[in-house]
């Protein structure tokens, strides 16, 4: 894993799937170890929480590419790997001789994903893209925000997170084709191309409904009106829609049942028989009808009341989960989704920071049990000595000629 804080989440989910990765940094450290936020708000390179999540599972040695043994000692690396994944820009390997091309010859069944802002052709290969960037020139932000204000992006940066995930996507599909024919790859994932992937039905909806999508906020467009699908509830929010149709219906009779029996109803949702309107033709009047008591009814719950209660009911409506949320949420722990590791650097012996799990289960359990990110060259003597067959003498050689 030569990939830096943009592509780390490949080898994350490699990990996750049960590879062995190691990390490669430089002498002085990966460059994502000083991403914050940090624990306990210390800027140490073992403190970084990024760092915590992405490095979870791997193992770290240094090896500084731009010196000629450092370059021998990965081809040697190489040899044996099934994958290496990087994210530098493009070109900067082939420089250094350590393009597929060049690591093919060594291990003709190597797999590299090579991740990118643009990819690794074309005018733009060469640009450098921050998140706004990215997700602007994908077109992601002209869906996202409210239409009569400017796009904004996506709150958390996800342009190099989706791209590093479909470079594993990637890894993953040519590690089949190579357990077929017994050929490796090299994978060119573009970032922009990722996003604009991500897009779900916006690009067709235009031959499909004659239809340009549009920023909606809070709303989803259905047929000729914008339905709202966002609800504001006494702690928070809560995602609702009556698109019409037989399910729909079903959902929002149950549902203006329920408003009567809390005194909340009102004559628009009991007296409209809502099993007769077809899907996406809701009319903008009845639209406007409804609103204000749907409005008034969701202010007076909490989410939890809501969601139980949809779920009982039948009502197509579930909660709009924050943090806490999640980290409490009874699915996600019935499955053991959340796993306890030690703090960066923590001397004082209490607390755990709680860290994602694999996102499949399998009955062979492959996964990795989750374990603290790796400090800076952890595994060297492990990986140079007991792999490579390094001796004392020698690691002590490279650490003073820098490459280690």
């Amino acid at each position: 894993d030569l990939a830096d804080g943009r592509g780390a989440f490949c080898g994350k989910i490699l990990a996750d799937l049960g590879a062995e990765v190691i990390k490669i940094e430089p002498p002085w450290g990966d460059s994502s170890r000083m991403i914050g936020p940090f624990y306990q708000d210390d800027a140490h390179s073992d403190k970084s929480l990024f760092w915590t999540c992405f490095a979870n599972n791997k193992r770290s040695i240094t090896l500084n590419l731009k010196t000629k043994q450092g370059r021998q000692l990965l081809e040697r690396l190489v040899t044996s790997a099934h994958f290496l994944v990087e994210s530098y820009r493009p070109g900067f390997l082939t420089e250094l001789g350590l393009d597929y091309r060049s690591l093919r010859k060594l291990n003709p069944l190597l797999i590299m994903v090579s991740i990118t802002a643009f990819g690794q052709g074309g005018p733009y290969k060469s640009y450098k893209a921050t998140d706004l960037v990215g997700m602007a020139l994908s077109g992601m932000m002209y869906l996202t925000g409210d239409p009569d204000r400017p796009p904004v992006r996506v709150s958390t940066p996800q342009f190099w997170t989706v791209g590093a995930s479909s470079g594993a996507a990637g890894a993953m599909i040519a590690n089949h084709h190579r357990l077929l024919t017994g050929q490796g790859q090299y994978v060119d994932v573009s970032c922009q191309q990722a996003i604009a992937r991500a897009l779900s039905h916006a690009p067709m909806i235009w031959d499909l409904d004659r239809l340009n999508m549009k920023r909606q906020g809070p709303s989803r467009p259905v047929g000729n009106v914008n339905l709202r699908i966002n609800w504001e509830c006494r702690d928070g929010y809560i995602n609702f829609i009556q698109p019409g149709g037989h399910t729909g219906g079903r959902s929002m009779m149950s549902l203006a049942s329920w408003m009567d029996d809390e005194g909340y109803g009102h004559a628009i949702l009991r007296e409209t028989n809502w099993g007769d309107i077809g899907f996406g033709q809701l009319s903008p009047e009845l639209v406007q009808r409804m609103t204000p008591p749907l409005e008034q009814f969701f202010k007076t719950k909490t989410k939890s009341v809501l969601a139980q209660e949809a779920l009982a009911r039948r009502i197509l409506l579930f909660p709009v989960n924050d943090p806490k949320d999640v980290f409490e949420y009874p699915q996600l722990l019935a499955r053991d989704f959340f796993h306890e590791v030690e703090p960066p650097l923590s001397t004082s012996g209490k607390g755990m920071i709680p860290m994602l799990g694999p996102f499949f289960k399998t009955n062979l359990n492959l996964n990795h049990a989750a374990h603290n990110s790796p400090s800076i060259g952890e595994a060297n003597n492990e990986i140079y000595q007991q792999e490579l067959g390094l001796t004392d003498a020698d690691i002590a050689s490279l650490k003073d000629a820098q490459v280690i």
